[in-house]
């Protein structure tokens, strides 16, 4: 009889998953109907959580919070990032210097200032953007390289309490994927998937689809001890039906290979069984969390401004209301018709009817017109006050946005304001540089553990474009040597991720200039004041400050090559 092998993963422990991703739904429903709520306000349909439309009383719907957001934005892609890797031991200089050429590029190869731009609306709207740091092994022509993905929270989940996504016993990802294409690509699941309506939340949109041709795909990772160490595990299934699981994996992984000498094909194995290795080697989970204004309770989230601000733009609407409805009260003209004046109503509102007629008497009780009372000033300024209101507590005063004060002319001015006005915008930049790090760090483990073979790369600076070779090779474990005949192991070499703008807003730039102009006119360019303007260098801080610093001493250095040569002449 034969005898068949049971695999670690099945469908019991599918069955198990699934159990816990219900549990992990629920723990996180009230948040994803924050997030789907925040992102109706985002489209100006807050007042279906107002009242309902009635058809009756003015509806406005205000673009106070929708500029906050525009604003902030604007501040987050003006400062779009650049990762500069830094060595901890001396050794490690040149591949550090190597890592800030290339990853630039890899992050301009996935597009990743539209990933930044994007995970910054969903942070500021919902209070939490999310990356994925995957290895997509199709890229390339097969090649594998990294991918950089915005995550919907609204498909990803945890376990419940947890204060760091980290500690969660495992993560689920998961999304509805078309039945017919699940089914070509997988033949023995034909009639077997469930379908995937009403599993997932959603936004209201106006499309109709109730997603009963979809099926619900879930990749869940998990973390395991083996040999000592955290290994990260994967899984995808549908349904009760598994698709994948590197538990199972006991195979090592094997790619084509062309011997060079015999034009031979073969297969040439790349890594070690996944059962053994898990999916990826830095046994982290590949999801970075952005929170905006962190909460208690969640792991790295937050709360958005829609949540912050939502008060005050309710209330402002409310009064646009009021006062629309008194403003229409006070122009249409509206009377009192007695019901046996006999009056012709009909040709009395149709104001193209030269004539109106009546039966009877005409006299002062027959029709009058109806009083109405304007509003106070008083309720104007209280608007006036909530939007002001609104501005303090969002940090979006006038000054953010370019409005200055009458004789605020010159751009250092200007700059300066805009900087005493930005702090809460530099403290949200800044919480996403840290998590931009994460990001940047698991790029890097991912290269140490799949650039095998070498890859091109175009780098862009100062000059022409040059172009590089990299592969693993600079980041693989590298032996201490021995002390006293003791073999002292070997150490993986490490990096600190420092972080730059990439490009300065307009204001900045204009002050730069401001500030060449002003050091030029002060003579601080010319060769025989080097020494000064060196010393005042130190004092500085600016873009451009060091290739400055390096003109003026050969500019210094070809002076005194100058006169020791007429000297000796």
């Amino acid at each position: 009889m034969e005898v068949t092998e049971r695999k670690p993963i099945g469908t019991e422990q599918v069955r198990q998953w699934q159990r816990e991703f219900e549990r992990c739904r629920a723990g996180k429903r009230k948040l994803e109907q924050r997030i789907i709520d925040a992102e109706q306000a985002w489209k100006l349909r807050h007042w279906e959580q107002i009242r309902p439309r009635d058809g009756g009383a003015p509806e406005p719907a205000s673009g106070w919070l929708v500029n906050v957001i525009l604003s902030k934005h604007s501040d987050a892609c003006d400062s779009y990032p650049r990762p500069v890797c830094l060595p901890r031991e001396e050794g490690d200089g040149p591949e550090a210097e190597m890592l800030t050429d290339i990853l630039p590029v890899i992050l301009q190869q996935n597009r990743f200032d539209q990933v930044w731009s994007d995970v910054w609306w969903y942070k500021l709207k919902g209070g939490t953007g999310v990356y994925g740091v995957f290895w997509d092994p199709s890229r390339h022509d097969g090649l594998g390289d990294v991918a950089i993905r915005k995550i919907d929270l609204l498909n990803l989940f945890w376990e419940p309490g947890v204060a760091d996504i980290q500690d969660s016993r495992w993560v689920f990802h998961a999304e509805l994927a078309d039945t017919g294409a699940l089914e070509r690509r997988w033949p023995h699941l034909a009639g077997r998937l469930p379908s995937g309506r009403g599993l997932l939340s959603r936004y209201r949109t106006e499309e109709t689809s109730d997603a009963g041709d979809k099926t619900l795909v879930t990749d869940v990772y998990y973390k395991k001890r083996q040999d000592g160490r955290t290994v990260l595990h994967y899984a995808k299934y549908a349904g009760e039906e598994l698709l994948f699981a590197t538990e199972n994996e006991t195979e090592p992984v094997t790619a084509p290979f062309t011997d060079p000498a015999t034009g031979t094909v073969g297969l040439r194995e790349v890594r070690r069984p996944y059962a053994e290795t898990g999916l990826y080697a830095h046994g982290r989970y590949p999801f970075v969390f952005d929170a905006l204004f962190p909460e208690e309770g969640y792991p790295n989230c937050g709360f958005g401004y829609v949540d912050l601000c939502r008060d005050p733009q309710k209330y402002i609407d409310l009064m646009d209301s009021a006062l629309l409805q008194n403003m229409l009260a006070n122009v249409t003209p509206r009377w009192f018709v007695r019901s046996d004046g006999g009056l012709n109503e009909a040709e009395y509102a149709d104001l193209t009817k030269p004539f109106v007629h009546l039966s009877g008497r005409l006299d002062n009780d027959s029709i009058r017109p109806i009083d109405t009372t304007g509003l106070s000033s008083v309720y104007v300024s209280l608007k006036q006050l909530k939007i002001e209101e609104l501005k303090q507590v969002s940090g979006n005063r006038d000054v953010n946005n370019g409005g200055v004060g009458a004789g605020v002319t010159a751009a250092s001015a200007i700059a300066a304001l805009q900087e005493a006005g930005g702090g809460i915008s530099r403290d949200m930049i800044a919480a996403s540089y840290r998590a931009f790090r994460q990001v940047v760090e698991l790029c890097i483990e991912l290269i140490r553990e799949f650039y095998d073979t070498p890859r091109q790369f175009r780098i862009r600076g100062a000059g022409a474009a040059r172009f590089v070779t990299y592969d693993n090779a600079g980041l693989r474990p590298r032996s201490r040597g021995g002390l006293l005949g003791v073999d002292l192991g070997c150490r993986v070499p490490v990096f600190d991720i420092e972080v730059e703008v990439e490009r300065d807003t307009p204001f900045a730039t204009a002050v730069n200039n401001e500030l060449a102009m002003q050091m030029f006119r002060l003579g601080a360019f010319r060769p025989e004041n080097a020494a000064q303007t060196l010393l005042l260098l130190d004092m500085m801080d600016f873009r451009g400050k060091q290739q400055m610093r390096e003109k003026l001493m050969g500019m210094a250095m070809e002076m005194n090559a100058e006169n020791v040569r007429m000297n000796n002449g």
